[in-house]
C-alpha cells in the first residue's frame, strides 16, 4: 500500500467471507490461512526471509509494561475509522460497524474504563477530522510512514504486514534471492518503498514500474513480467480474488524492513497530542498482556498461530 493511500482489498468473495459469518463455513481452511497478517512482529524478525506464510503474532511477555498514565478528566474516547476494509472495519449484515479495528478500539476503552464511540468517516477525512478536534484517534489500518508522521502522531504499531514476491504458478522458481532473480523482470508500484527496496537489494533484476498495484498484477497475469513485488495484504487479496483467475502464488519472503516498508500500522492522533499517544500505548499494552488482543485476533483470523 502506498504511503497515505487507503488500504486496498479485492473481490466480493473475500468481502462475503469476512462480512457474513455464515459464509466462512463454506471457505476451506487453506483460504482462510492465506488471509493472514503478521501481528505485533518483533523488529528482529526481519531476518526471517524464508518464514512460512502464516500469522506470526508477538508473544507479549508482560514484564515491562509502562506505568499507567494520568487519566483524570478522561471519561470518553471517540475513535474514527473507515468502513470499507473487511475484516478490519466494515458494516456487517445487520448494518453494524464492526471489524478487528472496531473491536480493538472498544477493548481499549474497556481497559481505560471510559465510554467509547466508534464512528466511520471517509478515508480522506480521517486526518482532517482529527485536526478539527472532532475525534480523539483514528484506528483505520493506517501505516506509520514518514509521510504519515508529518500529518499525525502515532502509537506503537499494533500489526505489521510484509512485502512479498508473487509469481505465476507455472513458473518453476522457488529459490528467491538476488542471484536467482538476476535478469528477471519484476513489477512494482512506482514511487513506493517496494520499488526502492528492489533497486537496493536486487540490483540485477529488471525493474518494471507501474502506476498502480492493479496494473502490475494484470501484467503478471498476462505474462508481461516474471514476478510482482508489493504489499502482502493487497497481494493476498488479489491472489485469492476473481481478478487473478487463480494464476499466481507467493514465492519467498516475507520481507520486513521498516526503513522501506514503514513501522507497521498504528493508531493516529492529532499532531502534537503526545498525551493521547501515551494513553493509547498504555492501553494497547494492557489489552495485549491480558489476552484480549489474542482473543480478537483469533476471532477475525481463525487459524493456528504457527
Amino acid at each position: 500500500m502506498a504511503s497515505g493511500l487507503k488500504p486496498r482489498y479485492e473481490e466480493s468473495v473475500l468481502r462475503s467471507f469476512f462480512c457474513f459469518p455464515a459464509a466462512r463455513s463454506a471457505v476451506p481452511p487453506w483460504l482462510a490461512a492465506l488471509l493472514a497478517i503478521l501481528l505485533f512482529l518483533s523488529p528482529h524478525l526481519a531476518a526471517a526471509q524464508q518464514a512460512k506464510n502464516e500469522i506470526v503474532p508477538d508473544t507479549w511477555q508482560g514484564d515491562a509494561l509502562r506505568p499507567k498514565p494520568d487519566l483524570r478528566g478522561l471519561s470518553k474516547l471517540t475513535f474514527i475509522t473507515d468502513s470499507d476494509y473487511p475484516p478490519f472495519h466494515y458494516y456487517d449484515e445487520v448494518g453494524a460497524l464492526t471489524g478487528f479495528n472496531v473491536d480493538l478500539a472498544r477493548a481499549i476503552c474497556d481497559t481505560l474504563e471510559v465510554q467509547c464511540e466508534v464512528k466511520d468517516v471517509a478515508w480522506e477525512d480521517l486526518i482532517p477530522t482529527l485536526d478539527k478536534g472532532e475525534a480523539d484517534a483514528a484506528i483505520a489500518s493506517m501505516r506509520i510512514t514518514a509521510e504519515a508522521l508529518e500529518k499525525a502522531d502515532f502509537t506503537s504499531r499494533y500489526y505489521a504486514t510484509p512485502a512479498r514476491f508473487v509469481a505465476k504458478k507455472t513458473i518453476d522458481l522457488r529459490d528467491i534471492s538476488p542471484e536467482s532473480l538476476s535478469g528477471k523482470k519484476i513489477g512494482v508500484t512506482r514511487g513506493t518503498g517496494h520499488e526502492a527496496y528492489l533497486k537496493k537489494f536486487f540490483p540485477d533484476v529488471a525493474v518494471a514500474t507501474f502506476d498502480t498495484a492493479d496494473d502490475a498484477e494484470k501484467a503478471l497475469k498476462d505474462g508481461a513480467i516474471d514476478l510482482v513485488f508489493g504489499d502482502g495484504i493487497g497481494l493476498t487479496f488479489w491472489i485469492n480474488g476473481v481478478a487473478s483467475e487463480g494464476c499466481c502464488e507467493f514465492r519467498g519472503g516475507p520481507y520486513l524492513d521498516t526503513t522501506y516498508f514503514g513501522e507497521g500500522v498504528g493508531i493516529a492522533v492529532k499532531k502534537g497530542n503526545r498525551q493521547m499517544v501515551e494513553i493509547l500505548n498504555y492501553a494497547l499494552e494492557q489489552v495485549h498482556a491480558t489476552g484480549r488482543y489474542e482473543e480478537l485476533f483469533l476471532r477475525y483470523f481463525p487459524m493456528s498461530f504457527f
